[in-house]
């Protein structure tokens, strides 16, 4: 078993957050912008592929950090009056989605537009909230959705929801939705760090200078679809997984793992000294076959999927502008029958995982925006699939100083919609550098299971 200090699980409490809205406010443009009523913006397919059509909540927790409260900048006109300077640059923010021939998306500007920022009061304290250091469903209260608002949807919606709530301890959480379409992750630090820089200077900031430039991943003409992109088929469950993962309520649960502990999956992972094996490979890897054997997926000759998002940035042989901030990441996917991760060892898996990042290329990238172009898939399909997304690269604590200081938590809240994915965090204490929080959602005596099988690691493992 791993020492107790390498993997520890964090418990968070059930809570109630009551909160009070006070005000609803429309975010234009602080200024000219090189688009008029009317006009439209080209998405790229891969802005469009069926896993972008979605906003990514965000919450962003600041603790009351001065001692005079009438000197104290005021919360939501510094965050308002930045958003509205950063929407100049970010311009494409302050339209809307709308569908266009074959159900293709794009982004049209027209009256009333604009971001929106909402205002709202809890009597309580920030302390009451529980750990601030892992994400928690309760927190759902803090990020904004309409009324009877349908789940997925982003057509005429603001690109950018913005929630500031006060506590009564004089501590603030900004609650974000952020559109997908629009940018991925690093292009969502980008325009996070602009937004956060304009509001702590005072002044705009917006460097590097924001590039749209999506047509520049428009498909061939005609399409050439090179590889078979299972990572889109449509595959009937003829497994026992849904109906595991289904049985019950998923809860979520959150573990921080050491460096300590990383290091030591990859170094029983790696198959010979030297291989180009990553720390997420041999991590993902490793989650993976402890996923499938705490549910106990039946039958053992069915074949599962790993899928997991890859920057494609540096694969291009052309490379992009600087300050592109659209989706430019590839879905890479393992596949392995059930009797191969529950009994195959540790390094036959990662070595699929590699596998399948290293096979992430160029050519790659434009076959899958051509059989977008071709299939375009209406669906998100989960069948026989984990994914998992990996957000330890992001600069999402630096990014998001917006003049209180760094934030006491950084990230999403609730995984349980989609009991499939896995979300791999850093640690928002500077100080545990290399910490990476995995947070998981199964039903409850499958995650018993899974912490069981994810906290024993040892030599035999790799044999």
């Amino acid at each position: 078993m791993a020492p107790p200090l390498l993997v520890r699980e964090v418990h968070f409490p059930e809570l109630s957050i009551p909160i009070t809205i006070t005000r609803m406010i429309p975010v234009l443009p602080a200024g000219q912008i090189p688009a008029s009523l009317g006009d439209t913006l080209y998405l790229s397919n891969l802005d469009d592929i069926i896993g972008a059509r979605v906003f990514t909540p965000t919450v962003y927790f600041y603790r009351s950090n001065v001692s005079n409260p009438e000197t104290a900048r005021p919360v939501l006109k510094t965050i308002y009056d930045a958003l509205a300077d950063v929407l100049v640059p970010y311009y494409p923010l302050s339209g809307r989605l709308r569908e266009t021939e074959n159900g293709k998306l794009e982004v049209f500007f027209g009256p009333n537009q604009g971001a929106l920022v909402v205002e709202a009061r809890s009597k309580m304290r920030l302390e009451e909230l529980g750990d601030l250091t892992v994400p928690n469903p309760a927190w759902e209260p803090l990020i904004y959705q309409f009324l009877n608002e349908e789940p997925y949807k982003i057509l005429d919606m603001p690109l950018v929801i913005a929630q500031v709530t006060h506590f009564s301890c004089g501590g603030f959480s900004l609650g974000l939705r952020l559109c997908h379409c629009i940018c991925d992750g690093l292009g969502a630090m980008q325009f996070l760090g602009a937004w956060a820089a304009t509001a702590k200077l005072g002044r705009l900031v917006a460097s590097p200078r924001p590039c749209w430039d999506r047509e520049f991943f428009r498909a061939r003409d005609p399409p050439i679809v090179k590889y078979p992109h299972i990572e889109f088929m449509r595959i009937d469950d003829g497994s026992s997984l849904t109906r595991s993962l289904w049985q019950e309520k998923p809860v979520q649960k959150c573990y921080k793992i050491t460096r300590e502990f990383q290091a030591s999956i990859k170094a029983l992972a790696q198959q010979e000294p030297g291989s180009c094996t990553t720390t997420f490979d041999a991590v993902a890897a490793h989650i993976w076959r402890s996923w499938v054997k705490a549910l106990d997926v039946r039958p053992l000759d069915y074949e599962l999927r790993l899928t997991f998002s890859v920057n494609a940035r540096q694969k291009l042989r052309e490379p992009l502008k600087e300050g592109f901030y659209g989706n430019a990441v590839c879905v890479a996917c393992a596949v392995s029958k059930v009797s191969e991760l529950v009994k195959g060892n540790l390094s036959e898996t990662t070595s699929l995982v590699r596998q399948a990042r290293l096979g992430i290329s160029g050519e790659y990238l434009r076959s899958t925006i051509d059989y977008v172009e071709v299939n375009r898939p209406t669906r998100l399909e989960f069948g026989g699939k984990l994914t998992i997304t990996q957000w330890t690269r992001f600069s999402i604590y630096e990014s998001a100083d917006f003049g209180w200081g760094r934030p006491v938590y950084a990230g999403p809240i609730d995984i349980t919609p989609t009991p499939q994915v896995c979300v791999l965090l850093p640690e928002g204490d500077a100080k545990a550098s290399g910490t990476m929080i995995v947070c998981i959602c199964l039903p409850k005596e499958a995650s018993d299971r899974f912490r069981e099988f994810f906290c024993e690691i040892n030599s035999t493992d790799v044999m």
